[in-house]
């Protein structure tokens, strides 16, 4: 029970985020009734330049980031089968993308990948693997319209448990988050 009171605290306390941001004005159920619909966001609440974009993408990095370190440390036992709040996280992620057009995902950087669709597809997330490889807390890129966003999530020695099982070192290491969102089209705009 704990367990999803904490989760469902997440979750909200992320859609409360982009409420604030985006000044999101339907109340959740109008969005979840919106949703079953096939409605999609309002494009209006697109952020206007780069620097709101980058705004944006911190707190979100940094609310995500927080959360995924108190789940972990909080609920996930590795001798219990359990789905690992990272994965958890994931459905927020999908959300997030319905509901505002933002677009999330984890990025492997120098510990292995959980999950083989966390591997850097893009020029922009492989150049953000050497970036965050380096010690460099993030990585940012404006192309065609779109404000990417690659922060970099600490994997601390209880994490290499798991994300690096034959290391030499507890030494931390480093995971990403992808954030990624189109700004307005200013020359559309009245």
């Amino acid at each position: 029970m704990m367990k999803k009171l904490l989760m469902l605290s997440v979750c909200f306390g992320l859609l409360w985020i982009c409420y604030t941001q985006n000044e999101f004005s339907l109340t959740f159920l109008q969005a979840e009734e919106q949703a079953e619909q096939g409605a999609q966001f309002d494009q209006s609440s697109l952020p206007a330049t780069a620097e709101e974009a980058r705004i944006r993408a911190r707190l979100l990095h940094e609310t995500i980031h927080g959360s995924l370190q108190v789940m972990h440390r909080d609920l996930f036992r590795e001798d219990e089968s359990i789905v690992i709040p990272s994965h958890s996280l994931e459905d927020v992620f999908k959300e997030l993308e319905r509901g505002h057009g933002i677009k999330i995902r984890w990025l492997a950087v120098n510990a292995k990948a959980m999950n083989i669709d966390n591997e850097a597809k893009t020029d922009f997330e492989k150049q953000a693997v050497k970036v965050l490889s380096e010690g460099t807390p993030e990585y940012e890129q404006m192309q065609d319209n779109r404000f990417q966003y690659a922060g970099s999530i600490r994997l601390a020695s209880q994490c290499l448990k798991c994300h690096l099982p034959q290391r030499t070192s507890n030494e931390d290491r480093t995971a990403g988050l992808v954030i990624s969102m189109s700004l307005k089209n200013m020359s559309k705009q009245p």
